[in-house]
């Protein structure tokens, strides 16, 4: 007989409240620690984590959660299937980083977004060579920790359909689900393994099967489980789904041996899904009611109607999170400058298990046991719907008036900015971030503490810059940047200077690997009060005769890269960031910048699971975009920048967007992203990464040449950009020279 749980999450943060695993990941890579001292600090962070989950009232918590860099790369790990390029690595944590990030002769594997989240993942490579064989020993060791602890563990495990589903078949054409057969007996294996080792259930993750699947993918479903479930000895088998609802695979999943599925019950029609389903009788639901991807309070009162109405349609039942919990903060309480109203509007981390834990407390109890906290639940709620920081009566007058969202012809633009900037064919550039230093980071700490006024810290920004200013002029890049040594973040930054956002001082969330951003917090209608870059930019132009670009946020990135009000549309929120993002742009150009790029890296991130709801996203998405730029003069010359996704999917907004050059990841992709561009017909420039930044790696002269010209092949040199893929602001300033040293004598190597 199994265990029976009624309250747990799907997984939890891993990167530690103060970002310790970050501190210690980023030390063992710089030799400043052994492998014995990181995985000491992974041992704590692992054992308090699981301790907190149990006293917050938990009685089933998630192991294997945890992660040096990205669960799905542990699952390659865990089949055996890391790329052949890096088995010749002895040391076993080395090949894994060396397949996450490269080394100076490896280059590594190709990252993407995590569905239409901001983490990323790194996308396995599966050739004909690739011979699959069972490394269990990571979630076993977890298993055997939590266990040792007295802890109810349910071991986490990637489900064999979204792992082939997610992974990057390497010289043969053929679906990656032909592979099937090949990896689930080494998961059926690693099922009995974990029976033996003591766990009673055991989680796979399914979200794969949320999005649009053909036919053949959920038959594929359907044989795995069949499988799996047949194994003679193993744990009880929770499927777990999130981001969406299942659709036509629910059914399916319901027919198999398992005896759980959990489902996503914020999505719109999840609810009447499963009430649908006869075989659900016979599972065991887990119901993410509570949102582990934004950071509002959840309606309590509207919660328990939801849950009551599935009762009689499901065998038994458990309260949990939507998804994992690494999506979201840690605590709020690490945020005492967030004061009430707005805090108690707010859920992190912490705050969501306890949501959990009352649900299953009323669920089990009634609702009297928690007649307190439905009280505060409905206050905070009233408080939240009359605030009136919610509505800013001119920003809608002026959207409902309407705004232009369109350019003059692109030829006729291209005229006017080849007179106004005067660049030579394949012009050089960067992204726009340049190494923040130790130097910048001691002085953006003084400022917050009060020990440097705000004249010294401006004083100190300026150096920087004008060191950064120097350097391009040295290295020969064409069009320059200042660097954006005074952002902390490309979201954070412009969210602290504007109306409706509030920031965060600890709210870390991973994005990949030891990248973790502070999403802020978009509570209300957005305004600009004033310039947020032209100082900055105005100064660095001032320094040099080369263009500098102006460098902006988008309009649709702001939005993926913070906790957006879930009180009106997305669109209108949109349209209204792209309002203060234009006033912005219009500044730039007022003090004389030609140049200014707005930056749309998270275009595909949003993009919805679904088919039937992609045109809607991608209609306002543009229009936004459109609505930020289109207030410039022709002579000015718009830029925006798009990394790590798939592009494919997105190639006609791309398009759309009618940016004057585009600058898109394509080093990781080796420039596939160019086939795409041209089969729609693009015309505009297209500067393609010929460079990977998120590498340790400097590429050769031979190496961006080369790139370049395959790069000619797809786009004539007139509209062809040459830049690194990314951002260089987590990269030392050594690699950086050289590297950018190389790419501008590859450039004068293909020109000539």
């Amino acid at each position: 007989m199994t265990f029976e749980f009624t309250a747990t999450v799907l997984g939890s943060p891993r990167i530690g409240p103060k970002r310790e695993l970050k501190k210690a990941v980023e030390s063992y890579w710089a030799g400043k620690i052994d492998a014995a001292a990181l995985e000491a600090v992974a041992v704590d962070l692992r054992r308090d984590n699981l301790e907190a989950l149990v006293s917050a009232g938990l009685d089933s918590v998630p192991v294997n959660t945890f992660s040096y860099y990205d669960q799905v790369l542990d699952t390659a790990a865990l089949l055996g299937a890391l790329p052949e390029r890096v088995q010749s690595i002895e040391n076993e944590l080395d090949r894994y980083f060396a397949a996450a990030r490269g080394n100076d002769r490896i280059a590594p594997l190709e990252m993407t977004k995590w569905f239409d989240t901001n983490y990323h993942y790194l996308v396995p490579e599966i050739s004909p060579n690739t011979i699959f064989s069972l490394h269990p020993e990571k979630v076993l060791g977890e298993l055997k920790e939590a266990r040792a602890l007295g802890i109810p563990a349910r071991p986490v495990i990637l489900g064999p359909v979204t792992f082939l589903l997610l992974s990057k078949a390497v010289g043969d054409d053929a679906p990656l689900l032909d592979r099937l057969d090949e990896i689930l007996p080494l998961y059926a294996d690693l099922l009995t393994q974990l029976a033996d080792a003591g766990a009673e259930w055991v989680q796979m993750d399914e979200p794969a099967l949320v999005a649009d699947r053909t036919q053949n993918d959920i038959a594929a479903a359907k044989r795995a489980y069949d499988h799996l479930s047949a194994v003679s000895t193993r744990p009880a088998i929770l499927v777990a789904s999130y981001f969406g609802d299942l659709g036509p695979a629910l059914p399916v999943l319901a027919s198999t041996g398992i005896e759980g599925l959990s489902v996503d019950l914020t999505a719109p029609k999840s609810v009447e899904q499963v009430a649908a389903v006869p075989a659900l009788l016979g599972k065991r639901i887990v119901a993410g009611i509570v949102d582990g991807r934004n950071i509002w309070r959840t309606n309590l009162d509207d919660a328990l109607a939801t849950l009551a109405s599935l009762l009689g349609s499901v065998g038994t039942l458990a309260v949990s999170t939507s998804c994992s919990l690494l999506h979201v903060p840690y605590t709020l309480d690490a945020e005492p400058e967030i004061v009430d109203p707005l805090r108690s509007w707010l859920a992190f981390g912490a705050e969501k298990i306890t949501e959990v834990t009352v649900l299953a407390k009323a669920l089990r109890d009634g609702r009297d046991s928690v007649a307190a906290e439905l009280g505060e639940s409905r206050a905070a709620l009233d408080s939240r719907r009359d605030d009136p920081r919610l509505r800013d009566a001119s920003i809608r007058a002026r959207l409902d008036a309407g705004v232009t969202v369109d350019r003059s012809p692109a030829d006729e633009r291209r005229r006017a900015q080849a007179a106004s900037l005067d660049l030579p064919a394949l012009p050089t550039t960067t992204i726009g971030s340049y190494p923040q230093t130790t130097q910048i980071r001691l002085a953006r700490a003084a400022l917050r503490k009060g020990e440097i006024d705000d004249a010294e810290y401006v004083r100190l920004m300026q150096s920087e810059i004008a060191d950064v200013i120097a350097l391009q002029e040295n290295i020969g890049l064409d069009v320059l940047v200042h660097g954006e040594p005074e952002r902390n973040d490309m979201v954070q930054y412009f969210a602290e200077q504007l109306g409706g956002f509030a920031a965060t001082t600890h709210g870390w969330v991973q994005s990949y690997g030891s990248r973790c951003v502070r999403p802020p917090i978009l509570f209300g209608d957005v305004s600009r009060p004033r310039a947020m870059t032209v100082d900055w930019i105005t100064y660095a132009q001032s320094l040099t005769d080369k263009p500098v670009k102006g460098m902006l946020t988008g309009p649709v990135t702001i939005l993926a890269w913070s906790f957006v009000r879930d009180d009106q549309p997305l669109a209108d929120t949109a349209d209204q960031v792209a309002l203060a993002i234009r006033d912005e742009t219009v500044d730039l150009q007022s003090a004389g910048v030609k140049i200014v790029q707005v930056d749309e890296p998270a275009l595909r991130e949003l993009l919805p699971l679904r088919a039937k709801d992609k045109a809607f996203y991608l209609e306002w998405a543009v229009r936004a975009f459109k609505l930020s730029t289109s207030g410039v003069s022709d002579s000015t010359q718009i830029h925006t920048h798009l990394c790590y996704s798939e592009f494919g999917e997105v190639i006609d907004a791309i398009v759309a967007l009618d940016a004057d050059v585009t600058s898109i990841e394509a080093a990781r992709s080796h420039m596939e992203v160019l086939d795409d561009l041209n089969s729609v017909g693009f015309d505009l420039g297209v500067g393609p990464g010929v460079y990977d930044i998120h590498s340790p790696r400097v590429p050769s002269v031979e190496e961006i040449t080369d790139s370049l010209r395959s790069a000619l092949k797809a786009v004539p040199a007139e509209r062809l950009w040459v830049n690194p893929d990314c951002g260089l602001k987590t990269r030392g300033a050594t690699e950086v020279d050289a590297s950018l040293r190389n790419l501008v004598e590859a450039a004068r190597i293909v020109r000539q």
